[in-house]
């Protein structure tokens, strides 16, 4: 049985109560993979944005023994370009090896301490002016749910913190988990990192026809070819209607989101079976193996062949 991955979530004051209980939910959901423990700069309770005060269990020192290490959401009245002489102190003690990851405006902390210099990354779309002023040398994107740019990620307003906890636990021990860890905790196991932080009407109206029964639809036979044409027949929708309402409710493209269904597909084959890349290929439709290929790398920067390897030695 292999240690579980300590992770320490660091609770500042204004936290954001819902962010800060994310990492806790998602990875204490995944197979006793993850141990998950919470400080604050000082070991004391940390007063939230909210009317409560939440007590800690913890001291900055735990910080030095994770593997990973959160930094949840705090309220903007609590943002500051330079970090009080504590949180820098707590933050000294996170080793050069750790993963670093920050929801929504935890970004601006981990900018604030160095983390962020020479990388991309993230922070909620309305604070993204703010946050180019305070740390112009930091190349943000705001369009995006989250950023993994290797030992540091960030993530974007609120719920994105979901998605780059699943996206951790995909990274280290695969789809099969991610996907169990997604169902316990009733969310969508997959959105991709750069999706659209803001979708123009991501809940349609009662009364119009969505694209969700034709997504159901085309999941089912991604290993067919599937054009716009047959998307927007299926939802009996003219190709223009039917791509203009798919972006409004996922937040890209038809053609993008299939791709990305087909990755997807391939990752947990690629995991869980030893079918020949070209087999693959073919079971969730993409032409050839070399189209594979080139999507797979586009989508995580490996191989086939390497992606297989690294998930066969975990096993």
């Amino acid at each position: 049985m292999q240690r579980a991955e300590r992770v320490v979530v660091l609770a500042l004051d204004g936290v954001h109560p819902f962010e800060l209980g994310i990492p806790s939910r998602i990875f204490g959901a995944a197979d006793d993979r993850y141990e998950v423990l919470t400080c604050s700069v000082d070991g004391r309770p940390v007063r939230t944005n909210a009317d409560f005060t939440i007590a800690v269990e913890h001291g900055p020192e735990v910080l030095a023994t994770a593997d990973t290490v959160v930094v949840a959401a705090i309220a903007p009245p609590h943002i500051t370009a330079e970090l009080p002489a504590e949180v820098l102190a707590a933050l000294a003690h996170i080793r050069p090896e750790t993963r670093v990851v920050s929801v929504c405006t935890g970004a601006f902390v981990l900018a604030a301490a160095g983390f962020l210099d020479g990388r991309k990354a993230t922070t909620h779309w309305q604070l993204a002016e703010d946050f180019r002023r305070m740390f112009p040398h930091i190349a943000l994107d705001p369009d995006v749910l989250f950023v993994d740019d290797g030992r540091v990620l960030s993530s974007a307003g609120a719920a994105s913190g979901v998605d780059v906890c699943l996206h951790v636990v995909r990274k280290d021990h695969g789809s099969e988990l991610a996907n169990k860890v997604a169902r316990r905790c009733v969310v969508p196991p997959w959105r991709d990192g750069g999706q659209a932080q803001y979708i123009e009407r991501p809940v349609p109206q009662s009364s119009a026809a969505g694209t969700a029964a034709t997504r159901e639809w085309a999941l089912e036979r991604l290993g067919e070819p599937l054009a716009l044409a047959d998307l927007a027949g299926h939802a009996g929708m003219s190709r223009r209607t039917f791509a203009r309402r798919f972006g409004e409710e996922v937040g890209m493209s038809p053609g993008r989101w299939l791709i990305q269904q087909r990755v997807t597909r391939a990752r947990h084959l690629l995991e869980s079976t030893d079918l020949p890349v070209d087999q693959i290929a073919g079971e969730v439709g993409f032409a050839t193996g070399a189209s594979l290929r080139q999507h797979l790398h586009a989508a995580i920067g490996v191989s086939p062949q390497a992606y297989r390897r690294t998930f066969q030695a975990a096993r």
